[in-house]
């Protein structure tokens, strides 16, 4: 993996880079959409590809280590031609989704041993066999294993926490450079700053990460119920240690808005389930601004979904038809949401790159700030 910096932004931290994979390029800043078992919910990879403009899609090696299992997936030749997708790939540790078991896990010094959710079966996930699913999985960019810290959280907690996902990725460094890939093509290590909302655990974290020199890095442990405002703190502080010549991935954020905020802070890489999770909650993100398409007001209102950008389902659709299909709970009204929010995430990122290369992306990020953010 290569990463090259095109373009920086003279008022903020900004910057616009292209990842390059063996599945293909990915122009940052970027918005990943998010497959937790190999799908992005309610979307084809063909409408992700065509419509959406994803240029990488996430898949989570808890889930799919659960099922389909790591049996199916290395029969299939790995992640990508199993779900049919030839872009890049980019797999989480699992170590959210273990952290959220909170009364079905127990975390020592060796990994963790976890309940699964689905049938109550025990399994154990340690640094290692986390480097040897995400092999299996073949993803492009894989992450390591680490402990997310719950918010609010004491300083000492998050100190001890913190030791140990650093101790943990030191083997999951040694187990990652001690193999090799399955399917032919090349993978890299993420390790990922962890700290809680502490300034001095969080710059410890992004110094012993950063001196680790893998070929990313990523923040997590933030967008876990913390004020966005502290959130961004961490971020600023963070960016301000990872070293430039690297992408930064920022974890599981976040609103229009907050990814705004986020690149200005020097941010190359996002993912959350928001667009597609809210979509089937009825709620639509736009150019104007967030709609709850259950509202009566958009009962009679035949105009397009969204025509600030050019999106097919966005532009060809109308907010009483969507309106109609939700409130009726057809399927279609999923996909429909799905497809608009995603593709508009995509927009966003994309202007804003374009925005950067242009040199007024301060300007015009803080009015989209303010027209995103709206209730309509």
């Amino acid at each position: 993996m290569k990463f090259k910096l095109v373009s920086k932004d003279k008022k903020s931290k900004a910057r616009a880079g292209e990842i390059q994979t063996d599945h293909g390029t990915i122009q940052t800043p970027i918005f990943m959409p998010v497959g937790t078992a190999g799908s992005v919910k309610a979307v084809h990879q063909r409408e992700l590809t065509y419509d959406v403009k994803a240029q990488i899609i996430l898949g989570n090696t808890y889930h799919l280590y659960l099922r389909p299992g790591l049996e199916v997936l290395e029969k299939a030749g790995g992640l990508h031609k199993f779900i049919g997708w030839s872009s890049p790939i980019l797999t989480d540790s699992g170590g959210y989704q273990v952290f959220s078991l909170e009364g079905n896990r127990k975390i020592k010094e060796e990994g963790v041993v976890f309940k699964s959710h689905i049938d109550g079966s025990k399994h154990h996930f340690t640094p290692e066999s986390v480097m040897d699913i995400q092999r299996t999985i073949g993803a492009d960019i894989i992450m390591a294993f680490d402990e997310c810290t719950p918010y609010p959280c004491e300083w000492s907690y998050a100190k001890n926490s913190m030791h140990l996902t650093h101790r943990w990725l030191k083997r999951c460094i040694e187990r990652f450079d001690s193999t090799e890939g399955k399917y032919g093509y090349s993978q890299s290590l993420f390790p990922i700053v962890q700290g809680s909302t502490f300034k001095d655990l969080r710059q410890d974290a992004a110094r012993f990460v950063s001196d680790q020199d893998r070929e990313g890095n990523a923040i997590g442990g933030l967008s876990v119920g913390e004020p966005a405002e502290m959130m961004y703190e961490m971020t600023d502080l963070v960016t301000d240690i990872l070293p430039e010549e690297k992408p930064r991935y920022l974890m599981g954020v976040g609103t229009p808005a907050n990814i705004l905020e986020s690149i200005a802070l020097g941010i190359d890489m996002f993912d959350c389930v928001m667009p597609t999770r809210n979509a089937r909650n009825g709620m639509l993100f736009t150019t104007e601004g967030i709609i709850n398409i259950r509202n009566e007001r958009w009962k009679m209102d035949f105009s397009p979904i969204d025509s600030g950008f050019h999106s097919h389902v966005s532009n060809f659709y109308s907010k009483a038809y969507i309106r109609h299909l939700t409130i009726s709970k057809e399927m279609l009204a999923a996909q429909i949401a799905s497809i608009h929010n995603l593709s508009f995430y995509l927009w966003l990122v994309t202007q804003a790159r374009e925005r950067i290369q242009a040199g007024d992306f301060t300007s015009w990020k803080n009015a989209m700030v303010e027209k995103v953010s709206r209730r309509l």
